[in-house]
């Protein structure tokens, strides 16, 4: 679903996160690699069930691939034949729409048939995170001014949610679209009706909150700030489920979804690492580590993208421009 940061700001945060965790989770062997984007990526999403990706190349070339074929089924570009830098790809719970961004302006692509449905520009202030519901219903866009704003393409309807005080820095939305999820820099996350603008929960942080999550079964809502928060809540009634647990100072995370089945988290880190979480419980069951961007020192790539398919095992899409599959049962 998850996630979505400029490919320059992760790799530093990369480095950084390698001297603070160290070689937690060793070098791994996928069961697949293929290669996506031939000179590395700057965004990607893994869809709910598994079949598809959507990558964004450094080359401005965003492609839509099939992902047990391993068969690109379309390939767009966001601005014309201009300089394209989208830096966030979301994919909708039915996966029928696919939202991409780059600081200024959105597009909604339609799945089934590979076309553009509309493209919006935002004037006021740059853009940091942005997702899609089912049936390319409504847009949420999280911008640089704390400013969250639900958008419904078909009938042009707008909501600005003003509960922020400072960036947003990470949204999601529910399956349905009537639900929003923001964090932000004034160290908080709420959860808040798109039909009213009115705070379902709160979910306060000692620091900024850097990501976001919604299960899309309703159940777990995800927040991790800067430091060493990373918590799981309960959706109804925001009460806590669990904290991840770690020793590390600090871990910051790119991507976070939750399993259909709902007993783990998977989340992919600025670090190459990927981390299965026990939903209830918070402790780890399980570490990888993806492909090195080629040529960099010391290695080093984003996970932008993780999921889950059919049958549990784990998926990656990294700035390495690898998707990569991952067995559960050798972590």
């Amino acid at each position: 679903m998850k996630h979505r940061r400029l490919f320059q700001r992760l790799l530093l945060m990369a480095l950084l996160a390698g001297v603070l965790v160290g070689c937690s989770v060793p070098d791994s062997t996928p069961l697949a690699q293929w290669r996506h984007a031939q000179d590395g990526a700057f965004a990607a999403d893994i869809s709910p069930s598994g079949q598809y990706a959507v990558v964004s190349g450094v080359n401005g070339e965003i492609t839509v691939w099939h992902l047990k074929d391993n068969k690109p089924l379309y390939q767009w570009r966001h601005q014309g034949e201009g300089a394209n830098r989208v830096f966030i790809i979301h994919i909708s719970a039915d996966e029928k729409f696919v939202v991409t961004s780059d600081r200024e302006a959105f597009a909604l692509w339609n799945m089934e048939s590979g076309e553009p449905v509309g493209f919006w520009r935002i004037d006021e202030s740059s853009i940091r995170d942005v997702a899609v519901s089912a049936g390319g219903k409504g847009i949420l866009v999280g911008r640089a001014n704390g400013k969250a704003m639900f958008f419904e393409p078909s009938t042009g309807r707008r909501l600005e949610f003003l509960g922020h005080q400072e960036k947003i820095n990470s949204v999601d939305l529910s399956p349905n679209g009537e639900y929003a999820l923001t964090g932000s820099n004034d160290y908080v996350a709420y959860l808040w009706s798109t039909k009213t603008g009115q705070i379902v929960h709160t979910f306060p942080h000692p620091s900024r909150v850097t990501l976001v999550a919604l299960d899309d079964e309703g159940r777990y809502v995800f927040t991790a700030d800067s430091q060493q928060k990373s918590q799981i809540w309960n959706a109804q009634t925001a009460a806590p489920v669990s904290n991840l647990q770690y020793i590390a100072r600090q871990k910051i995370f790119t991507d976070a979804v939750f399993s259909k089945d709902g007993e783990y988290l998977l989340t992919g880190a600025p670090s190459r690492r990927i981390y299965r979480w026990n939903v209830k419980t918070g402790e780890s069951a399980g570490g990888w580590r993806v492909a090195p961007v080629e040529n960099t020192r010391p290695a080093t790539a984003v996970v932008y993208a993780v999921g889950f398919t059919a049958d549990g095992q784990i998926l990656s899409e990294s700035s390495s421009g690898l998707a990569e599959l991952w067995s559960v049962n050798n972590e």
